[in-house]
């Protein structure tokens, strides 16, 4: 017998091939389906969430710029500062304020308004008479030019807004808000009701149903600028204003020509703001939509993770038997985390696929049930279901470490 033969043969250590691991892990996830099911549930919530938030911040974006583009990009406010000589000009906006604006190139209204200075015991009432219904406090009284109204894109349930013709005659006419209508009683305009601003009535002519540009109309009494001025004088601790619009693009150019427009002798009177940039506004807008909504996610995902380490640490545990069996035949401590790892995985893949076509599915249905574009990153789509599949192995990291140190003789004994 030679010296080769009595050397110690090496025994060929075991191996795990790739298909074999896959073949385990689906084995041990289609075995017990409905709990699969459950324990994948967390994370389907987490990933439809994120790809939710994703889509639906991305989809009302778009909607917030075209909201900004279409009222607030074309809104210009003047605001009267009198300038060093605000003390003795507490107007200072012309009575043609209105014409010599909406002369400029790209103006569509524009109007001057301002809140009238009413007396202590001056209230809005439905009648002169003691006890009569009256608006709360809540309720202003608005000296306001006619293209004010145009400006604010003002629109009457009933009747007609105050024209020019009251205006230059201060005919004592008012409209009222809403609002303010069903505080004092105001139903219907065929009575021809008035309100009474402390002792002087004023027919209403019109009640406002709605107002794109200053909703707050909606609880005020306007009355036309020249019949405020007659009755209450000029404005007092807060000076006029005006609001003028424009068409896209506009605002900028209007804003540099309103005060050399109004008073060519003293534009330093007049502050023109021009409207905020839009891109600025929707990101800060859509940067608080998405930490808020994305805390949301994480908190599924982290469901889902606890979730998926639970149930594979009770698969563990039910498990032992199958674990030392295993063992013993050759299995190695990293064949036995692999395995768990890969179910782990599995139903975190699984788990994310399905969160992806329902996070779309949901951003698709309420897109079309707002009538808005869905906005949906292909990126967010792609990378969700890896997503899932990241949560599953660290979810599994500590269940698949726990079955490879089971004793093999221990767990043949259970």
């Amino acid at each position: 017998m030679t010296r080769r033969s009595h050397r110690r043969e090496r025994v060929r250590r075991s191996r795990l091939a790739p298909r074999d691991l896959v073949a385990e892990a689906l084995a041990g996830v289609l075995q017990r389906p409905a709990r699969s099911t459950l324990t994948a549930l967390g994370t389907v919530l987490g990933v439809g969430t994120f790809i939710a938030v994703l889509g639906l911040t991305g989809t009302a974006a778009s909607q917030i710029d075209a909201r900004f583009n279409k009222l607030t990009a074309t809104e210009v406010a003047v605001n009267d500062t009198g300038g060093r000589d605000a003390d003795t000009v507490p107007l200072a906006f012309p009575q043609d304020a209105d014409r010599r604006i909406e002369r400029l190139n790209g103006v569509e209204a524009a109007g001057v308004c301002w809140q009238v200075r009413l007396g202590v015991e001056q209230t809005v009432r439905s009648s002169p008479l003691a006890g009569a219904t009256s608006a709360d406090t809540r309720t202003s009284v608005l000296a306001a030019s006619p293209g004010f109204l145009r400006a604010a894109e003002a629109r009457v349930a009933q009747g007609r807004l105050f024209d020019t013709y009251h205006d230059t005659n201060r005919q004592r006419v008012a409209v009222v808000g809403a609002t303010t209508a069903a505080r004092l009683g105001i139903t219907t305009l065929r009575t021809r009701p008035a309100v009474f601003i402390g002792n002087t009535a004023f027919t209403v002519v019109g009640i406002i149903g709605e107002a794109d540009r200053e909703p707050d109309l909606l609880m005020s009494v306007l009355v036309p600028r020249s019949t405020a001025e007659k009755v209450w004088g000029p404005p007092g601790d807060q000076r006029a204003h005006m609001l003028v619009s424009t068409r896209l693009g506009a605002a900028a150019q209007v804003a540099g020509e309103a005060p050399t427009a109004l008073r060519p002798e003293h534009p330093e009177y007049f502050k023109a703001v021009p409207p905020p940039d839009p891109r600025a506004l929707r990101s800060a807008v859509t940067g608080d939509l998405n930490q808020l909504f994305l805390l949301l996610a994480t908190v599924c995902l982290v469901i889902g993770a606890v979730g998926i380490a639970n149930t594979t640490l009770v698969a563990v545990m039910e498990r032992t038997s199958e674990i030392g069996l295993r063992r013993a035949l050759g299995a190695r401590g990293t064949h036995i985390t692999a395995q768990f790892l890969a179910e782990s995985a599995t139903l975190g893949l699984l788990g994310g696929l399905a969160g992806t076509s329902l996070g779309t599915v949901t951003v698709v249905t309420v897109s079309a049930l707002r009538e808005w574009t869905p906005v949906i990153a292909p990126l967010a789509v792609a990378t969700a279901p890896a997503l899932g599949l990241a949560t599953g192995l660290l979810a599994g990291l500590y269940p698949a470490w726990r079955a490879a140190r089971i004793p093999p003789a221990e767990a043949l004994r259970r």
